[in-house]
């Protein structure tokens, strides 16, 4: 079976792996991120760790604001925060992007409820561009190692995670309020994708293959009825709901790091501490964990 990672309100557990448990709790483990045979983790919120799957140790702390994401790049590794903040882990340590704080169209950055953005997910292409996930505030983009910054696809559009294609430059997917999302010309245009979704609203996103899996809800709060998706990623075909060995519905949202998916393996977590697994590309599904702490990201390894 494929080692899953997951990282939970309580540790960092492992799914088919050496140990059951790489971090203990009581710690958060937030999110993790591959850097080649490495895996760097928020932990906390207030904490970077390295060599979390062989040696984990904490490297340094993030400061004051509150740690969401990670991307390993050639340019460092970019740490996306609250407040809609961008850090880098360079040669003197963590320093802020000050190129991220000048983005165009930054003052029109907003939440429903009215608190400061946080930059909840990254990721980047095959050519080394940077896509920063702004909640809510659009995809700015980077195509020089985070020292300029362009804005990409409306604000509104309430992007939840961006998944940049690893073999095509320029393509890029994402999971939107408004659905499923496209792009083929780096974030200038885009299309959206409702079809075969019992609602819109969509929280996580994985390639497994050619095939797109996406989460999508009835809202952000409370039991919300969510379901996972598949479509083809070529090809006019609408999504289906994912069945064989899932749940009916799940009664949450399947949140954004919570999805993985490398060939054709997948693997997500549920709301209700469950793990699910998938060697099809998501035809069918098992069980793999269950009772686990609330989960706070999975990932392939």
């Amino acid at each position: 079976m494929t080692e899953i990672l997951v990282g939970t309100t309580d540790g960092l557990h492992v799914i088919g792996g050496r140990r059951d448990s790489l971090i203990e709790g009581p710690h958060s483990v937030d999110w993790l991120a591959r850097d080649g045979d490495r895996w760097w983790a928020i932990v906390d919120g207030s904490d970077l760790w390295d060599d979390v799957r062989q040696s984990p140790d904490i490297r340094a702390p993030i400061g004051e604001i509150r740690g969401n994401c990670l991307l390993a790049t050639d340019h460092g590794l970019f740490i996306g925060t609250s407040e809609a903040r961008a850090l880098v882990l360079g040669a003197n340590g963590i320093e802020p992007v000050e190129s991220f704080d000048q983005i165009e169209g930054r003052d029109g950055w907003y939440t429903p409820w009215g608190g400061p953005p946080d930059v909840r997910t990254l990721s980047a292409g095959p050519d080394g561009t940077i896509y920063a996930n702004v909640h809510v505030g659009g995809i700015p983009a980077s195509r020089d190692g985070g020292a300029t910054w362009s804005p990409t696809i409306e604000v509104d559009a309430d992007v939840h995670q961006v998944l940049a294609h690893p073999g095509q430059p320029g393509r890029v997917l994402a999971a939107t309020a408004w659905g499923f999302a496209e792009s083929r010309d780096g974030g200038v245009t885009w299309d959206f994708v409702t079809d075969g979704l019992h609602a819109s609203y969509s929280r996580a996103i994985a390639l497994a293959g050619d095939t797109v899996l996406l989460t999508a809800s009835t809202g952000p709060r409370g039991r919300a009825q969510a379901a996972v998706y598949r479509k083809p990623l070529d090809g006019g075909s609408g999504f289906e709901r994912c069945g064989n060995g899932l749940p009916e519905w799940f009664s949450g949202n399947i949140d954004s790091g919570w999805l993985d998916a490398r060939e054709d393996v997948a693997a997500f977590g549920a709301p209700d501490g469950s793990v699910f697994v998938s060697s099809d590309g998501g035809s069918t599904w098992e069980r793999a964990a269950a009772g686990l702490p609330a989960i706070q990201c999975l990932a392939l390894v």
